[in-house]
This record gives C-alpha cells, structure tokens and sequence, in this order.
C-alpha cells in the first residue's frame, strides 16, 4: 500500500506540474483548446472544453502508474480521450513514450510544430518526482492490486482552469469560482466491490507567490481498506449548524429546502472535486448535487478520503427511496459497474446525484428535508 500511495502521489505531483506549466505558456495555452463534441460532451455546459493538458495528465498518470503497476494498467481509467486534434486539422493519439525525444518529437506535431514549447512539455512528462510524505511511509496495510481500478479526473473544473482567474474573493473560506477550484483527482477502488480504496486530491493552484506570480500546490490523501483508516487531514469538528455546499445550476426546489434548512449557510462553488475539498478541509458539512453530471471519476478520490474520516457518498436518489425502510442501509456511490443502456461518458454518470458528508447524522437531516419536496 505504502509504494502504490508514493507512486499516485508523485505522479498526482507531476501532473500538477504540468497544469501550473500550462498557466504560464499562456500563448501556448490559448492555442490548445479543443471543444468536446458528441458523447464525450457533459450536457451540464453549453460548452465544455478539453486541453492538452487533461489528456498528457491522463496519459501521464496511466503511463507511470502501469509502469511501477503492470496489473493496473488495463484497469485505468478517466474523463479524456487520447485523441487530440492540433491547430492544422490533424487528429493524433497522445501517449507517454518511452523516450524523452520521442515524446518531445510526437508533441511536436501535436502543438503545431513549436519545437520549444514540446521539448518543454517533454522535461516535466519525463522528470522524475519524489514526494517525502512521513506519514505514507507508514502505512501498512496491504492491497490486493490485481484487484483494483483508477479512475483519474486529470483537471477537474477545467472551464474554471481555462479562464484563469485569480482574483476571487473567497466567502468564509470557500471561492465560488476561479483557478482555485481547478483540482487533480486520482481514485482506486476495490473491482470486485466497487468501494472506493485510495484517493488522492492535489491541488495545483494552492498558493501564489506574490512577487514572482508563481504557484504552490497542496495535496491530499486518504486510505479506507478492510476496516483501516488513514488520513493526511484530520476529521473536521461538526458546526453548530448544518452547512452546504451546492452548483449554481441546482434547482430550485432544493435550493429553497436547503436555504431554510442552512440558512446564511449554503455557499456556491464550481467544480465537483472542489466543492468536496470543502468538505475536506471543514468549511461546509455537507455537498448535495441532485442532477446525473458528475462522474465516478469526480468522486473516487474524495469519497476514499471521506470514508477514511468516517464520512461517505450517498446516491441521493436511492437513499430516499430507501430512507424509512426498516433495517436498509443507505446506498453509498459505487464505482466498478457501468449504467446499463448508457453511452460514452454517461454510462459512469453518478445518475441519482449524491449527497457527500463526514458525519453521517448531517446526511440524514439533509435527507428528511429533501425527501418533503420533489427535487427533479
């Protein structure tokens, strides 16, 4: 366990490299911008856009992971497709390979033929990162894992990511929006169970320096296996009063039910994986999300960490149909099993929406309230 953590957290880090990389090429970026089209478009945005740099992370990840881990390598997966069209109208598969002028010379071609701008890209898909984590080297417990899948969200909130921006003012803790909200999640979870096992949230656009501009990122971690429960952050002390964190595009219904639930107390934030850090680092209770577009790549990372505090993920749908059934457990998040009938990305949509919590006692509050109101 302790070897597969250093390695997703050194290559979560170097993936974080390569997001912060983008942010300063900001010709280069400007350029690498493709619309998603077709099944890979999330229907929650009228537009919704891949990088370069969500795809090279991708493949970073799968990459060095199946390296240290050949038996993970069939079993990795994320939001990206490889396939990457270049400003000339070329369509071309983006993978690691297995030379540093190799990769140099296939980006190449992928960034127009900017020979500076792929030998760049090069050094950092190719440098080797080592993180010094204490606390990972103690951990113990070992992982079966020829049993074990990754999902990988490569930037989540990647519209926040694109548009930059840097001045948001935080509302008691929590930015609404802006590059802060742009995270790096990378998920392992049990196959045969589906329970999420590893989770890993690197947070690339932690800290600016004030002087230089430049950024330091954060990352952290959490293990739930077989009755063991590890964590890089301590569990958040419960508040006086129950608060939220929901997407603008939530509707009405339950937006008015949990305004007089929370009252001054139910905030706004973008992006999936940032609206679960927050719950992570103690600034809300709770997150509820009613609608089908997030994915089990936006929430196998931060659930391991919740389950690691003694929270969870429920599928808000199935709990309240299952909520007032004698002795029924309330359904958590799975990710081993496809929808069927589904396409594309949606066939590992968390359909029912999802309620995320530490303490499980705030979900069941949130629960009573929605299950008074239809909430689709």
């Amino acid at each position: 366990m302790a070897q597969l953590l250093k390695a997703l957290l050194s290559v979560s880090e170097k993936s974080a490299n390569i997001a912060r990389l983008w942010r300063q090429e900001e010709t280069l970026f400007q350029m690498l911008i493709e619309e998603k089209t077709g099944m890979d478009k999330n229907k929650k945005f009228v537009q919704d856009f891949k990088t370069l740099a969500d795809v090279l992370i991708q493949e970073v990840i799968k990459h060095d992971v199946g390296q240290k881990f050949p038996e993970l390598k069939s079993y990795i997966g994320g939001e990206e497709s490889n396939k990457f069209e270049n400003g000339l109208g070329e369509t071309i598969i983006v993978e690691v390979c297995k030379t540093k002028q190799e990769t140099a010379g296939l980006l190449y071609h992928i960034l127009d033929h900017s020979e500076v701008a792929a030998q760049l890209l090069a050094d950092v898909i190719h440098q080797d990162v080592v993180i010094e984590d204490a606390a990972a080297e103690t951990v113990t417990v070992n992982i079966a894992t020829e049993a074990m899948g990754i999902w990988i969200d490569p930037i989540d909130s990647t519209n926040q990511y694109i548009k930059g921006k840097t001045d948001v003012i935080p509302i008691d803790g929590i930015y609404p929006y802006g590059l802060k909200s742009a995270l790096v999640l990378i998920g392992v979870y049990d196959r045969n169970t589906g329970d999420p096992v590893i989770g890993i949230i690197n947070e690339p656009f932690y800290q600016q320096d004030c002087k230089t501009l430049q950024w330091r990122g954060h990352y952290y971690w959490g293990i739930s296996y077989n009755g063991t429960n590890i964590s890089s952050v301590p569990r958040p002390e419960p508040q006086p009063s129950i608060s939220v964190v929901l997407s603008s595009s939530e509707n009405e219904n339950t937006k008015q039910s949990l305004s007089c639930l929370c009252g001054r107390k139910m905030y706004y934030a973008c992006g999936a994986g940032y609206k679960f850090l927050c719950l992570l680092t103690g600034h809300v209770d709770t997150y509820v999300f009613s609608e089908d577009t997030t994915f089990k790549w936006d929430s196998c990372a931060p659930h391991a960490i919740l389950k690691a505090l003694g929270g969870g993920i429920l599928d808000l749908a199935g709990s309240l149909k299952t909520k007032g059934k004698q002795h029924a457990e309330l359904p958590e998040l799975k990710y081993n099993k496809p929808i069927q009938g589904a396409m594309g990305a949606n066939q590992w949509a968390n359909q029912g929406g999802l309620i995320a919590f530490v303490y499980r006692s705030h979900a069941e509050v949130i629960l009573n309230v929605l299950d008074q109101v239809s909430i689709n």
